[in-house]
C-alpha cells in the first residue's frame, strides 16, 4: 500500500478565466501539498464592468449572494480555506470571511498589500492593474498614510483576452518603468492574471516586485499552520 501525502484542501475561487492558471501554478510551485479547486464565474468580471461604467448597482446585495453561494458551495466540499483571485470584489468577501471566523479566507490582494508595505519601509509603492474596477477598490485596502502610486493598462487585459501575452506583458512593464520614473520603489501587480509578467518586469525596473498568488500562497499556509497528512490508498 502506497502513502499518498496531501495538505488541506484549498478552494480557488475566480471570476477572470486568466486567473486560473497562474495561481495553480504558483500552488503547484511552492505548496504542492495541497489539494486545490477550482471555482470559476467570469461572469462576475464582465457584470461588474458593465456595471460600473453604466454607473449602475457595483457590489449590490445580489453581486453579495453569489459570493456567498460560491463560498458555501466550496465549504460544503470540505475546502478548509478560500483564496478569492480577483481583486475588485473586496466587500463580497469580506462579507464572506465574516460569516468564516475560523476559516482562513483570503482577498487576492491582502497578502501583497501586506508584503508591499513592509518592502516599501514607508517608500512609495506602484500599483499595477489591468483591471479598471481593481482600482477603485483596492488603494482603500493599503494602510492610512500609505504612499501609493497607481497605473491602469487596461490594454493588458485585453491583449490577453486576444491570446497576445507577450504585448500583455509588454505592456505591464511599460506600467511598471512609469511608476519608477514616479518614484515608486516596490512594484505590486494587481491582477493575477499579471503574475505571467513577474519577471519581466523585474529585470525591467530592478525593484523588488509582489504578485498576488506568490503574497497570497505565502498568507495561506501561514494562516493554516496545517500539518501534512497522510493518507493510505
Amino acid at each position: 500500500m502506497n502513502a499518498v501525502v496531501t495538505g488541506p484542501r484549498v478552494a480557488l475561487i475566480h471570476a477572470l478565466a486568466h486567473s486560473v492558471n497562474p495561481i495553480n501554478e504558483a500552488m503547484q510551485r511552492a505548496w504542492p501539498e495541497a489539494v486545490c479547486m477550482n471555482l470559476l464565474d467570469d461572469s462576475l468580471s464582465a457584470d461588474l464592468a458593465r456595471n460600473t461604467v453604466a454607473g449602475g448597482r457595483g457590489l449590490d446585495a445580489a453581486m453579495h449572494q453569489r459570493f456567498e453561494a460560491l463560498a458555501a458551495y466550496a465549504e460544503n466540499t470540505g475546502a478548509q480555506a478560500l483564496l478569492f483571485t480577483c481583486s475588485a470584489f473586496g466587500s463580497c468577501i469580506e462579507a464572506v470571511a465574516a460569516r468564516r471566523p475560523s476559516m482562513p479566507v483570503l482577498k487576492p490582494n491582502e497578502a501583497m498589500v501586506d508584503e508591499a508595505v513592509v518592502a516599501a519601509a514607508g517608500g512609495r509603492i506602484g500599483l499595477v492593474a489591468s483591471f479598471a474596477p481593481t482600482l477603485t477598490s483596492m488603494p482603500a485596502e493599503f494602510p492610512a498614510g500609505t504612499d501609493l502610486a497607481t497605473a491602469l493598462c487596461t490594454e493588458a487585459m485585453d491583449a490577453l483576452n486576444r491570446g497576445d501575452s507577450e504585448l500583455h506583458d509588454a505592456l505591464v512593464v511599460k506600467a511598471a518603468q512609469t511608476l519608477k520614473e514616479q518614484g515608486c520603489t516596490v512594484i505590486a501587480l494587481a491582477q493575477f492574471s499579471m503574475a505571467r509578467a513577474h519577471v519581466a518586469v523585474e529585470q525591467a525596473v530592478g525593484l523588488p516586485v509582489l504578485t498576488t498568488p506568490g503574497s497570497a500562497i505565502r498568507a495561506l499556509r501561514q494562516r493554516l499552520q496545517s500539518k501534512v497528512a497522510v493518507k493510505r490508498a
